[in-house]
């Protein structure tokens, strides 16, 4: 693109130079200033999206990897059974993935009101008539720059979310199947602490100070606040059931948390560990992830079922509501805040948004059902 959009500029200045007295002055600026101006730019794109996503595929066990520049996948290589959890070391060299052996089962049907319908004692996607194994379940290691697995650690029983601590040394897990949160030590793969929650914790979320980190329960919408350097739980409230994901805005005066089975969106005094809003998304909401953008002025949420991407201000104002594909879950922004990525796992592709236009903008095949993505800058 960089070399069309020079000899495009050289093209239009050659012509100007050999027949000025056919273009009034006006023209020969304006073309001038054009030719200019896509020389220059054209190749800040891609300086721009100097970065790549990672997309973790539940059903088919593996990580694609999209280049930013060109929206193309680039790469795709397996890290075990049922990878969901995905993040990024904060060097960006590292991605964590969260498998596990527990079978996925179909998502249930709804009832008139949009709710799922499960059978007693039977409570989440997962499979629990079949026998889980136990032995796929940990945290896959992933170097970056080579894109190959290094090794897997051992993480408690089905993990599935998890938060990387402000310094990367550690990584908060939600153990699902197990009721526990589990913090891990990535230098020496040991488990350092097990923390007793609730039914079925999900969600996972380190506040931007990185002192605190929560946990948020599926069943009873628990959700527990931990001191992050020595696990006591310094606070415990509820939302309405099937809390999925937690983000803060960047001061970490506030928090956000999704209830999915009600269709709301929770705004949360982090001082006080109170939800001080509960906000009505529109009918058909599903909330799954929250993403705050990072100048903390727009709230992304992930509509499930809906097919859609809400936004929203800090005070729970909907600004906006973006068709996706289906069932869209995982969010991620690129590193320069201009796009925000949705893993949509039925469609099986992962919808790229503009935010300048608040558009999608196109859509990147992604086949085995992804789940969660993650931006990391692009190795030289």
């Amino acid at each position: 693109m960089r070399c069309h959009a020079i000899a495009f500029a050289f093209e239009v200045k050659f012509c100007i130079s050999r027949s000025p007295e056919h273009i009034p002055s006006v023209k020969i600026t304006f073309l001038v200033a054009a030719a200019s101006a896509i020389a220059f730019l054209a190749p800040l794109h891609a300086q721009d999206a100097n970065y790549q996503i990672f997309v973790s595929d539940e059903h088919s066990g593996n990580l694609t990897v999209i280049s930013g520049s060109d929206l193309q996948p680039v790469a795709t290589f397996p890290v075990g059974k049922r990878p969901r959890g995905i993040h990024a070391s904060p060097d960006g060299k590292t991605i964590y993935v969260a498998v596990s052996g527990t079978p996925i089962e179909a998502p249930p049907k709804l009832d008139a009101n949009g709710n799922p319908i499960f059978a007693k004692g039977h409570d989440d996607d997962d499979d629990d008539q079949a026998k889980a194994d136990k032995a796929a379940d940990g945290i896959i290691v992933v170097d970056v720059a080579s894109r190959k697995v290094l090794r897997k650690i051992p993480a408690n029983s089905d993990p599935e979310q998890f938060a990387v601590s402000a310094d990367g040394a550690r990584l908060y897990i939600a153990n699902e199947d197990s009721g526990v949160a589990t913090i891990l030590n990535v230098a020496n793969d040991k488990i350092e602490h097990m923390m007793k929650v609730t039914r079925e914790p999900e969600g996972v979320g380190v506040a931007p100070d990185g002192k605190t980190f929560y946990v948020t329960c599926e069943t009873g919408g628990d959700c527990f606040c931990f001191d992050a350097a020595t696990a006591k739980e310094l606070a415990h409230f509820t939302v309405h059931p099937r809390p999925r994901s937690i983000d803060f805005l960047p001061d970490g005066s506030r928090a956000f948390i999704p209830s999915e089975s009600s269709g709301e969106l929770n705004i949360i005094d982090c001082a006080q560990h109170a939800v001080t809003q509960v906000v009505p998304l529109p009918k058909g909401a599903r909330p799954q992830c929250i993403r705050v953008s990072p100048d903390g002025q727009k709230i992304y949420a992930s509509g499930g079922r809906s097919g859609a991407v809400y936004v929203l201000s800090p005070s729970g104002q909907l600004l906006n509501t973006i068709p996706v594909g289906k069932r869209p879950w995982g969010l991620t922004l690129s590193p320069d805040g201009k796009r925000l990525f949705v893993a949509n796992g039925p469609s099986e592709d992962v919808s790229v948004i503009d935010l300048a236009t608040e558009k999608e903008i196109t859509r990147v095949k992604c086949p085995g059902g992804p789940w969660g993505v993650v931006c990391v800058p692009s190795s030289n």
